[in-house]
């Protein structure tokens, strides 16, 4: 496994909440992409705003935290935590995939996004929902 994030979601304050993290962290690489930004940007009904961010990630000193506006494709509600899984192989992604959507649901099924990696979500049994994200070009 490559590694373990927080995902956060926000309502609407994503740019602002992850701004502040880069703030109190003493800097780091902080990357934002609004929705208008990205090729979902059509999919959005009229009137909705495409400032929200659809996702977000802060890298300082080995911390990763990711953020978004958004929640499989949906405006977040209130707050979000969610665990985001960044696997190191293709089995894997489908191993772990597989196992923790036992007695769950999957939410997102695995498959190449627009980004180019594989991603799927699953929400345990136990009501958590989990993100796995596989980069076929891995650093």
């Amino acid at each position: 496994m490559k590694s373990i994030n927080v995902y956060l979601g926000f309502a609407g304050k994503c740019r602002e909440a992850m701004n502040f993290y880069k703030e109190c962290l003493g800097g780091g690489d902080l990357e934002l992409q609004s929705v208008g930004e990205s090729p979902v940007a059509d999919q959005m009904p009229p009137g909705f705003d495409k400032e929200q961010i659809l996702h977000s990630t802060l890298v300082k000193d080995g911390i990763t935290i990711m953020g978004s506006d958004m929640h499989r494709g949906k405006p977040v509600n209130g707050n979000l935590v969610g665990i985001c899984v960044n696997c190191s192989s293709a089995e894997e992604i489908q191993s772990m995939f597989t196992k923790l959507s036992e007695g769950g649901t999957v939410d997102d099924p695995l498959k190449e996004q627009f980004w180019g990696d594989t991603f799927g979500a699953v929400t345990d049994k136990y009501g958590k929902p989990w993100m796995f994200n596989y980069s076929k070009n891995q650093k």
